[in-house]
C-alpha cells in the first residue's frame, strides 16, 4: 500500500514525457560536387550548389465575439533547391558514349555513378567512385543497394527509380548522380 502513490506518479509522469516527446526529422544534404581537372578538350563543368532557406513559422491570432484569442501556427519545411552543373557537349547523340555524373555527397560518403549509352539507350549504369569511409553499416548498405539500383536504371531508362528500402541515403545519391549523367547524354 505504502508504494502505490510512488507508482501512481511515476506513471503519470512517464506518461507525460513520453506524450510530450518530439522527434524531429534527419536534415538530408545531397549536394553534388563535380571533381575534374579543367583542361582544353574536355567541356566546360561548373559546380552545382545547393541552398536550403531556414523554415518560416508564422503565428494567427483571431478575436472572435466572445473576446477569446484562438492561435495557430504553419510550419514551412525548408526547401532545397539545386542548380545541375552546366555542360557545354560537342559529342554527337548517336553512337556508344560513357559519361561519369558528378560525385554526390550522401549521408555516409560520396558516390559517382557512370551511365553508357548508345544513342538515346542506355546500355550500362556502373559506380565510377564511392567512398563511405569504411564505416561497416554503410559498406554492407552499399553492397546490399547497388546491385539493385543498377539494373533499375537500366530498365528504367531514366533516374525515375525506386529507392531501396534500408538504403535511402544511398538510393537518393545514386539518383541524383544518375541523373547528371543522364543529362550529359542528353537522355
Amino acid at each position: 500500500m505504502k508504494r502505490s502513490p510512488i507508482v501512481a506518479v511515476g506513471t503519470v509522469v512517464g506518461l507525460a514525457s513520453v506524450l510530450s516527446f518530439h522527434t524531429s526529422p534527419v536534415k538530408v544534404n545531397l549536394s553534388a560536387a563535380v571533381s575534374s581537372s579543367p583542361s582544353s578538350s574536355s567541356p566546360s563543368t561548373t559546380t552545382p550548389t545547393t541552398t536550403a532557406p531556414a523554415s518560416t513559422t508564422t503565428t494567427t491570432v483571431s478575436q472572435s465575439s466572445h473576446g477569446s484569442g484562438q492561435s495557430s501556427t504553419t510550419t514551412t519545411p525548408p526547401s532545397t533547391t539545386t542548380t545541375p552543373p552546366s555542360t557545354t557537349t560537342t559529342a554527337a547523340a548517336t553512337g556508344i558514349r560513357t559519361v561519369t555524373g558528378p560525385v554526390v555527397n550522401y549521408y555516409y560518403g560520396q558516390l559517382a555513378v557512370k551511365v553508357t549509352a548508345n544513342g538515346k539507350k542506355v546500355t550500362a549504369v556502373t559506380i565510377a567512385s564511392i567512398a563511405d569511409g569504411g564505416n561497416p553499416l554503410s559498406v554492407q548498405i552499399d553492397h546490399y543497394a547497388i546491385p539493385k539500383l543498377e539494373p533499375e536504371a537500366i530498365s528504367a531508362q531514366s533516374s525515375n527509380i525506386q529507392s531501396v528500402s534500408g538504403a535511402s541515403y544511398t538510393s537518393a545519391g545514386f539518383q541524383m548522380s544518375l541523373q547528371y549523367a543522364l543529362k550529359k547524354l542528353g537522355i
